[in-house]
């Protein structure tokens, strides 16, 4: 990656900041999330932001952005689109649905059926969806960022661990500071701060980060050292099962976009350890918890497994 694109990054992460105000460890992680590749899923009560941080990085980066808000009824067809007879031209016309978008906000996931989720899912996944016998590709890039209210709240579903894993990250935005609310008070409307948003790098300059990322170094010694950290999430210490050799690789696909953010060709032992927690604390069971516990739990293993 050359000195331009590194700046661009910090621009696109200084732009989201000053309208998500007081997150920018979030919004660190969410576009780290996005030039890895993978797909991100966001844990919190509403309110807090979710939806000014899709809609802000989406117009940052100039990508199509579409919200769907998802419901007990919502269907798989309401998402991914379906065919209408049209009697003019005596044949079926797909009219696609939502997800064909290049930032997708899936707002509530967790409230609508299994046959919902799923769909969302297997799209995520191929990168395409598969309607009326017919596959379809999406636009790329392809950016789902799903929220999920607290399992404990009414009409929600929960997402099997089989599903949870299909995000590459899961991070909360949580309460702002006092200064940063005292900001969001005293400032202008979130939606117009939105609306004065310039692109400041174009999908043609993403997708040429995201093979960036692909380029970053990972040396032997590193490598060890991730082998060895996925190694203590096996030995039943710390959690109910370790973690499988897909998760290995999107830690380290998320530990090289975050190098890449911070401006180095290279992963560093800090890189991994930054991205512990958003990338394996919803992938982890702790034995008799609730799911309370597994980003403290994820930091004391990484706390615990010493540097080789």
């Amino acid at each position: 990656m050359n000195a331009r694109s590194g700046e661009l990054l910090q621009r696109l992460v200084a732009q989201i900041d000053g309208v998500v105000v007081g997150k920018r460890a979030q919004v660190e992680d969410c576009v780290a999330c996005l030039l890895a590749g993978g797909h991100l899923l966001i844990e919190d009560l509403p309110g807090v932001g979710k939806t000014t941080l899709a809609h802000a990085l989406a117009v940052s980066l100039g990508l199509r952005f579409a919200r769907v808000q998802f419901t007990a009824d919502l269907l798989p067809s309401d998402l991914l689109g379906v065919g209408v007879y049209e009697r003019s031209r005596e044949a079926f016309v797909f009219h696609p649905g939502p997800v064909f978008t290049q930032v997708l906000l899936a707002d509530e996931i967790n409230r609508a059926g299994p046959r919902t989720q799923s769909a969302l899912l297997e799209a995520m996944e191929e990168q395409q969806v598969s309607i009326e016998g017919q596959t379809r590709a999406l636009p790329s890039p392809f950016f789902v960022i799903a929220t999920q209210n607290p399992s404990d709240q009414l009409g929600t579903f929960a997402l099997p661990e089989s599903q949870l894993d299909r995000f590459l990250m899961c991070i909360t935005l949580g309460y702002p500071d006092r200064a940063s609310e005292r900001a969001l008070l005293a400032g202008e409307d979130r939606r117009g701060a939105i609306a004065r948003l310039e692109p400041v790098m174009g999908p043609e300059a993403l997708l040429a980060a995201q093979q960036s990322v692909l380029g970053v170094h990972a040396s032997d010694a590193l490598l060890d050292y991730l082998q060895a950290l996925i190694a203590a999430t096996r030995d039943g210490r710390w959690f109910a099962q370790g973690l499988s050799p897909r998760a290995g690789i999107a830690w380290l696909r998320a530990a090289r976009a975050r190098a890449l953010l911070q401006g180095r060709d290279y992963v560093a032992p800090d890189d991994l350890q930054a991205m512990a927690v958003p990338v394996l604390a919803h992938r982890l069971q702790v034995p008799g918890d609730s799911g309370r516990g597994r980003a403290a739990q994820v930091r004391a293993l990484v706390e615990a497994v010493a540097l080789p």
